[in-house]
């Protein structure tokens, strides 16, 4: 073997395992996924406060209707204050579920339908892409973004349960 062809040689393996690694590296599960866009920290800390962690890094798969911090400061501050003490923990628990599927829920499977999907919380959200799209009171911004356990999509309203 000459030293160009074992150069070559060199160079395609070099490619494949970066390569390897990098698509090893972007795998991520949800709660990854939501850490890394930026705009879920009111929504991630009160994940943490909860004890939900475990839940969006387990192996789902699990649809996540994500209210961003925007979301959550429509609030009214003093609900919001009140809902991030720990003598409400049980509270901000059946909200946070209620924003979770189980199962993986994507845009295709609503898209022009209106449909009502469980949640872990033991309620229902409506689900109505007829004219755009709604989960309950709150509108979808983003869809379908991946994630190794399932699909969060991104919505401007935080959930109440009924």
């Amino acid at each position: 073997m000459t030293f160009k062809n074992l150069l070559a040689v060199v160079a395609v393996c070099v490619a494949f395992f970066s390569g390897a690694l990098a698509r090893e590296a972007a795998a991520k599960d949800i709660l990854g996924t939501a850490q890394d866009a930026g705009t879920f920290t009111i929504l991630l800390a009160a994940v943490k406060s909860t004890g939900l962690t475990q839940v969006l890094m387990g192996p789902g798969p699990i649809t996540v209707f994500a209210p961003t911090d925007d979301a959550f400061a429509k609030l009214p501050r003093e609900q919001l204050q009140n809902l991030m003490k720990p003598e409400s923990k049980e509270k901000l628990r059946n909200i946070l579920l209620f924003h979770l599927v189980d199962g993986k829920a994507t845009s295709r499977d609503f898209l022009g339908k209106r449909l009502e999907a469980a949640t872990m919380q033991g309620g229902s959200v409506l689900i109505d892409a007829t004219k755009g799209v709604m989960i309950d009171n709150a509108k979808l911004i983003k869809a379908d973004i991946v994630a190794d356990n399932g699909f969060i999509h991104v919505i401007d309203t935080v959930m109440m349960p009924k």
